[in-house]
């Protein structure tokens, strides 16, 4: 037993005493084994300060952003909210049988004259973009060539209101194409473009427009400019359907306002305008001639030559509150109209069905 705890002594103690070339060559594979280590680690932890960065960044841009929003909200409730002319008037205490959102409304059968439903029809309001249909009135009438060039200028920019258009400074398009976007899409520097390339100037443009409304019979309007982003801009819904009227005679007017859709070459560029009045491409509704327009003062406006039931009418809607009540109020007026429609024909056939 002595002898066999000798010998594992023996080769215990041969085995840790190594040979110094052994003991050399384990220290270099231990070198081997631990440079990669050491530089392993250098990258984690480069990699670990790089995700931190990161998330650190994002939660800044994130919490920028939630700051920008809050103080985008708190800057809107602070704003006072505008009220229209028609507001201010107390128009919109006055209640009708439909239960309208417009505070004036008016539909007349264009062949008769006859008064279908009105509303607050002699008001006298700012009427917005629905002074575009004047305009385009008056250069219909005045047989300026429709392919001659026009260049969009500093004048033409909103000063009034700062709104803002697609329609460069220094974008040149043609008489017709400036008609077209005025009417379909309500396109300010088109209208006022039209306007201050009018022979005799902006000036006499404006007065051309007052005096047509003259000669028309519309005593309660005046003109300003001839965009109706001036609240100086006003009629009555009864003088607007003098004018739809007369409007709707002209080709031209009805084909470029009712519309869907153009595309327009702009430099490179190619911009889609649609129209601003979705109705257009309701198969519900026979539209010949709309306008639409909105100012604060204003509210929301629309009027239209249409085909309901059978007849041709004209209907007039302003200062409507919110942003489809306007066409909300179209639609009820015309299924108000078929059902009466419907119900006066079948009284109709029961009166004639009876005997002698």
């Amino acid at each position: 037993m002595t002898i066999v705890s000798s010998q594992l002594s023996l080769a215990y103690a041969q085995d840790v005493k190594q040979s110094p070339s052994r003991v050399q060559k384990n220290k270099k594979n231990v070198k081997k084994s631990a440079a990669p280590r050491h530089v392993q680690k250098a990258k984690n932890k480069a990699s670990s300060k790089d995700k931190v960065a990161k998330s650190s960044a994002r939660k800044q841009k994130v919490a920028k952003a939630t700051r920008n929003t809050k103080n985008l909200k708190a800057r809107e409730s602070a704003r006072p909210i505008r009220a229209s002319f028609g507001q201010m008037a107390g128009l919109h205490t006055t209640s009708d049988a439909l239960g309208l959102r417009s505070s004036v409304a008016l539909v007349v059968d264009q062949e008769t004259q006859e008064v279908l439903y009105s509303k607050n029809e002699h008001a006298v309001l700012p009427i917005a973009s629905l002074t575009k249909l004047m305009t385009g009135l008056v250069i219909a009438e005045a047989n300026l060539p429709m392919d001659e060039r026009i260049r969009i200028t500093q004048a033409d920019v909103d000063t009034e209101k700062g709104s803002t258009s697609r329609l460069a400074v220094g974008t040149e398009l043609s008489r017709g194409e400036l008609m077209h976007l005025s009417l379909m899409s309500s396109e300010n520097r088109a209208a006022h473009a039209l306007g201050r390339t009018f022979p005799g100037g902006m000036d006499l443009f404006v007065s051309r427009m007052n005096q047509r409304a003259q000669a028309l019979g519309m005593k309660d309007t005046r003109y300003a400019e001839p965009t109706g982003l001036s609240s100086q801009n006003q009629s009555s819904a009864s003088d607007l359907a003098i004018l739809a009227a007369k409007a709707y005679d002209e080709p031209l007017l009805r084909e470029l306002s009712t519309s869907h859709g153009r595309e327009v070459s702009v430099g490179r560029r190619t911009l889609q305008y649609n129209n601003t009045n979705v109705l257009v491409k309701s198969p519900q509704w026979d539209i010949g001639l709309q306008k639409t327009g909105y100012i604060s003062e204003a509210g929301r406006c629309l009027v239209m030559q249409v085909q309901v039931a059978g007849r041709k009418l004209i209907m007039v809607f302003l200062d409507s509150t919110g942003k489809f009540s306007r066409l909300g109020d179209a639609e009820r007026v015309r299924k108000w109209l078929e059902q009466k429609s419907s119900m006066d024909n079948r009284i109709l056939e029961s009166v004639t069905s009876v005997p002698g």
